[in-house]
């Protein structure tokens, strides 16, 4: 992600302009590694969120409530206790790297107005939330870091606060035309040689640099000359300019096919033209909230989901492996008739067999010019109980072909099922589209309901719903149950309906009402949504076929979500997703 140190000047302006002499009215601790303060000023409020986690270090105002345990960490207490109720005096970034410093004003045990530091550092894995003194002495951290985890830095309460050892590079805001940025190495892209010459920026920044230098992001050192490197050095001191005079221009990066969220950055971003666009922010808090709050949810589902897809795929891998013993079944099969046909030679020749032979070479009478055929013997057997063994391995082969025939088409239906049941989790995107599966492959037997002592009520998980830009209604599956209900009960028999070629995915409605005359655009749009919501998402040129809910049936007997249908066209789309355009 690109909080970087220009992220982190373009908050430090915006928290210091709305929250400077702020009283603090609340700090809790939703998880082992964040905390959220409630400031109050004069004419508004504000929740603050500092997360020290590795995956998604940040710090930004929110919107988001979650639930904190009933008895408040050891560190919450602390902080409640050192700057609990406290007056915010200042916020600074440290030497322009990715830490913010608030100064806080509060009384200790003994009446004393005294200033007290919170520091928030940013830094990946190494991130950390940490509380001293006005003498810069450690009160607390929320990750202790002795010894035996950095030999180079420790945060440990007594001990005094340090910044991290500075690295070897130029700060970006210090930049000046007369810079020299070192494009020496022959294997290294120029985006890495800036990173490694200019401390505070991040990938994202560093290829924009290049992309507006020189039109592309993939441009290796060798490949400079004087010119490129000139134009290159003007666009990172043009940036640096901007940033020290925080000129700043949030915006979140779009995925064009997904609408899937790529990154961020405080600074105007251009070089995915074509493969994304940019949402412009007025605030850096608003954009980092939104961004995150995205990103959880996403993390949850893929968690919570977790358990769903294993299910489904070890019993993908279980009904795989029948179907290859039951095509081998079915192969072996196919030779029934020899059996059937060396028991009726044997019969035919019982006179000219003796007990203890091991095989006989008779005449195959049921093929054209009779020629000699031997069949193998059992020395134990009497020859009528060897022409016995034969009609009963005819007989059980016989059977065998009927029966895997049968499990086969059985076997075949049920992997459909949990191949598009498992495209539907992979789509999930909400708690109750979960449990709707999860519902349903329960009355499947796929699952077995776990007894609680006290059954909650469960919110009900609904179809999507679109409106195209023509004003048509557009309605989506997000289980195969739920594409059962709009195919077979909601749609009528003139509405529309559409599903991926070959790929499994959710069945798509478009609700005709009074006007029949469907928009070819409208056509499109419910083909990328049923695009979207299919194993398809990520290809492009997506086969779609559509007909009338009338030329679909659904089998008697068939698994949700299975049908079958004709009379139909098919159009070729790139997957798209509406639903945040809608929201």
């Amino acid at each position: 992600m690109a909080f970087d140190a220009v992220t982190v000047r373009c908050l430090t302006n915006e928290l210091r302009e709305n929250l400077i002499n702020g009283r603090i009215d609340k700090i809790h601790q939703p998880e082992k590694d964040e905390i959220t303060i409630h400031i109050r000023t004069l004419s508004d409020s504000f929740k603050l969120v500092i997360s020290a986690s590795s995956a998604h270090p940040r710090v930004h105002f929110t919107s988001v409530s979650k639930k904190n345990p009933i008895t408040a960490p050891m560190f919450c207490m602390l902080l409640r206790k050192h700057i609990g109720s406290g007056k915010i005096t200042n916020i600074e970034q440290v030497d322009f790297e990715r830490i913010i410093k608030f100064s806080i004003e509060s009384y200790d045990d003994l009446g004393d107005l005294t200033t007290k530091y919170l520091i928030a550092e940013i830094m990946g894995r190494h991130s950390n939330i940490i509380l001293t003194n006005q003498d810069m002495k450690i009160i607390d951290c929320i990750k202790h870091i002795d010894f035996t985890v950095s030999s180079v830095r420790q945060l440990m309460p007594g001990m005094n606060y340090v910044s991290p050892p500075p690295q070897n590079k130029t700060d970006l805001i210090d930049i000046k035309e007369t810079a020299i940025i070192d494009f020496s190495s022959p294997v290294q892209s120029a985006d890495k040689a800036i990173m490694s010459s200019i401390a505070g920026i991040s990938p994202l920044t560093a290829r924009e640099i290049i992309y507006k230098s020189c039109g592309r992001t993939d441009v290796k050192n060798v490949e400079l000359t004087d010119s490129g490197k000139n134009k290159i050095l003007y666009e990172t001191v043009k940036l640096a300019k901007s940033v020290s005079l925080n000129q700043f221009e949030p915006c979140m990066i779009i995925n064009d096919a997904s609408n899937n969220l790529m990154d961020f950055s405080a600074t105007p971003i251009t070089q995915y033209k074509g493969l994304a666009h940019t949402k412009v922010f007025d605030s850096i808090s608003d954009l980092l909230d939104n961004f995150y709050k995205t990103r959880d949810m996403h993390e949850r589902i893929r968690q919570k989901s977790a358990g769903l897809i294993k299910l489904l795929t070890n019993n993908i891998e279980r009904t795989s492996k029948k179907l290859v013993i039951l095509s081998k079944t079915l192969s072996d099969s196919q030779n029934k008739e020899k059996h059937k046909i060396y028991g009726d030679l044997l019969m035919a020749n019982l006179y000219n067999i003796t007990q203890g032979q091991t095989e006989i070479e008779v005449q195959n009478y049921y093929e054209e010019n009779a020629p000699f055929v031997t069949i193998p013997l059992s020395p134990q057997l009497t020859p009528s109980q060897n022409a016995q063994r034969y009609y009963k391995k005819y007989n059980k082969a016989k059977t065998a072909e009927t029966e895997a025939a049968k499990q086969i088409s059985n076997a075949e239906n049920d992997l459909e099922y949990l191949e598009s049941t498992l495209s539907a989790v992979e789509n999930a995107d909400t708690d109750e589209d979960l449990n709707a599966i999860r519902a349903e492959l329960i009355s499947e037997g796929y699952m077995t309901r776990k007894v609680s002592a006290k059954r909650q009520k469960q919110a009900v998980s609904k179809p999507m719903h679109f409106i195209s830009r023509d004003g048509f209604d557009i309605y989506v599956g997000k289980s195969n149950s739920q594409n059962d209900y709009l195919t077979t009960k909601f749609a009528n028999s003139s509405d529309l309906w559409f599903h991926t070629k070959g790929i499994h995915g959710s069945h798509t409605i478009i609700k005709l009402g009074v006007d029949k005359d469907v928009p070819k655009s409208t056509i499109t749009e419910a083909a990328q949504l049923a695009a979207y919501y299919s194993k398809g998402r990520e290809s492009s040129q997506v086969p779609v076929d559509f007909t009338q809910i009338k030329n679909v049936k659904k089998p008697s007997g068939a698994k949700p979500g299975m049908v079958i249908y004709d009379n139909y066209n098919t159009v070729y789309v790139t997957p798209k997703d509406f639903k945040t355009e809608q929201q």
